[in-house]
């Protein structure tokens, strides 16, 4: 396969993918592409977005991917140098043998993700949705949110009916009455918050839902000056966005393909800035992984911890 990939936009936001991103490459990415160029893989909404549309990495090779265990598979493939997922794509990659190293974070980001269900149906709590049908995407930010609220409600898994579909997949789902309750994250989650449209929860005090940037080992070692080069940038462009929300919802509403109200709305409570990796957020992540394990989300225990690389810390300070 060539390790050239580009992000496709398919009709609409929801349908983002990868394409021709397959299984076939080594577990420990098939090559390091052109040594004097980065590629990145970046999600739509994840704050490598605005990085991208501000030209922080003119010369880089981007590509787009509708989700983290999607990039993670890119990683994999030896498709991409470094890219940015949420708290639980890094630990089901680590459990599926994907090599990387966890090179960055964000500040929390609770209300980012959020359990939606129709304000018709009189769900009041999630311990309501007992036996209902509870869609999300499988290996996400918001399946340790899942973990979290079951737990919280003082439910099985086993209590609900679990469907796992990408967020492609979920709107319809739910616009549709197919499931009770959506779990997503922004930017779908401001896309369907639409009249009849409640948030039963957010992560708040449950899950951090941290963003987290992912590199190769290949990359961390062969290409660690342009890494450091763009980290550097990609902060300074985080903090200007979030200095000047109004001129960041201009510029991101046109790349998002969402309109400036909805972006405005979704970046006010999203957009977090940077933070370095430390072996607290190592511990963090491991709790996240054990959890996993415990319910058999994951097969086996994984070393999560061991990932954790803060050789570019500098970069976000």
């Amino acid at each position: 396969m060539p390790t050239t990939r580009r992000g496709l936009l398919i009709g609409t936001l929801g349908a983002a993918f990868l394409a021709g991103c397959g299984d076939s490459a080594s577990s420990t990415g098939a090559s390091s592409g052109e040594p004097g160029k980065l590629r990145i893989g970046y999600q739509r909404f994840g704050g490598l977005s605005l990085s991208k549309v501000r030209g922080d990495a003119p010369d880089a090779e981007w590509s787009l991917f509708e989700s983290g265990p999607a990039l993670t598979e890119a990683l994999k493939a030896g498709a991409i140098d470094i890219g940015q997922t949420g708290e639980a794509p890094p630990i089901f990659a680590a459990a599926g043998k994907i090599n990387f190293k966890i090179i960055g974070t964000s500040e929390p980001v609770p209300q980012g993700e959020a359990v939606l269900v129709k304000a018709a149906k009189g769900f009041t709590s999630f311990a309501d949705l007992k036996g209902k049908t509870v869609a999300l995407n499988k290996g996400s930010n918001v399946n340790w949110l899942l973990v979290k609220l079951l737990e919280q409600s003082g439910l099985a898994i086993t209590d609900i009916n679990v469907k796992y579909l990408k967020p492609a997949e979920g709107r319809p789902a739910f616009d549709s009455d197919q499931v009770d309750a959506w779990i997503i994250w922004d930017p779908y989650f401001a896309l369907a918050e639409q009249p009849g449209v409640q948030v039963l929860a957010d992560a708040t005090g449950l899950a951090n839902n941290r963003e987290y940037i992912l590199a190769t080992p290949e990359a961390v070692t062969g290409k660690a000056e342009l890494i450091r080069d763009f980290l550097g940038k990609y902060r300074t462009t985080t903090d200007w966005g979030i200095a000047n929300p109004a001129e960041r919802a201009t510029i991101l509403a046109p790349e998002l393909k969402i309109d400036e109200p909805t972006t405005t709305r979704a970046l006010a409570r999203s957009a977090k800035p940077l933070a370095a990796i430390t072996p607290e957020i190592g511990d963090e992540l491991q709790v996240i992984a054990d959890g996993f394990t415990k319910l058999s989300l994951i097969p086996g225990a994984v070393n999560i911890k061991e990932r954790v690389d803060g050789q570019f810390n500098e970069a976000y300070l």
